[in-house]
This record gives structure tokens, sequence and C-alpha cells, in this order.
């Protein structure tokens, strides 16, 4: 089932259970998604955003939930925290299984040995053949040191 599709029908099972939190969450997501295909649209697409474009959309709801729930956390907003936390489990229903680190390091190795990178300056190809074949499973912010390090390592 296209994620799409499944976003949709929880949306409507939100509707029927009268699950508010939950309900107000899969409204944002097919927002964003709404929004996204709209500008694509304005540049001449036809077809609607890609499924990866769908899960980095997805992702970066994820970690805009976190932060926030972060800084209220901090401000003594528990209230605030709270609703953060419980939207950002609704999106991660939508995500993939995230990778473990070791999973992650070894996913690394292998975009090193596939991308054939022997320097820093490889990096960008990296992480691009890791964004092809890992959206929405790897943080690529912690990738990213991850990639410097094992790159500086065979250096």
């Amino acid at each position: 089932m296209e994620l799409r599709d499944r976003v949709n029908a929880a949306l409507k099972q939100a509707m029927k259970d009268k699950d508010v939190t939950r309900l107000s969450t899969l409204r944002l997501i097919n927002a964003a998604i709404k929004d996204r295909d709209i500008a694509l649209r304005g540049q001449g697409g036809e077809e609607g955003i890609s499924e990866d474009e769908v899960l980095g959309i997805l992702g970066k709801m994820v970690k805009q939930r976190q932060e926030s729930a972060r800084v209220y956390e901090e401000g003594g907003r528990l209230d605030l925290a709270e609703r953060e936390i419980a939207e950002t489990g609704v999106l991660a229903e939508f995500l993939p299984k995230q990778l473990s680190e070791e999973e992650v390091k070894a996913a690394i190795a292998a975009a090193i040995t596939a991308t054939g990178a022997t320097s820093i300056r490889d990096m960008g190809k990296v992480m691009g053949a890791l964004k092809a074949d890992y959206t929405g499973q790897i943080d690529f912010g912690a990738a990213g040191a991850l990639v410097k390090d094992q790159l500086a390592a065979q250096a």
C-alpha cells in the first residue's frame, strides 16, 4: 500500500475513533504532502511527489517535533513537549524502521565501496548514495559524522 494511502486510511480511522491528536497530526502530514505536490505542479510536474520525497517530508516533520519537544522541556512547558512527542509517535508509524548504529556503519562502508570514495572530498557521493538507498531509515545528520570518520580512517 502506498504511503499516501496508508496516511489517508489512518486519517479516516482517526476520524471514526475521534482521536483528536492523531487526527490533527495526520492532517498536517496530508497538508505537507499536498503543499509539495502543488509546488511541483508549479514547476511543470504532472504527477505527485515520489514515495522518497514523502519519506523526506515525514523525516523533517519528526526532526521538527523532536527539536520542539526538547525546547519545550528546557523551557518547563512539559504539556507542550508531551504533545510534540505524541505527534512524533504518529509520524514514526509511517517511517521505515530506523537502522541500528551497526547497520548504519555497514551501509556507510558499502556506500564508500560502491562509490569508490577515497577521501573526504568524496563525502557528497557517499551521502548521495546513502540517501538514494536509505531515505527515512538513517539520521543523515549523524551519518555525516560517521562517513567523515570512515573516510578519514581510509586516508
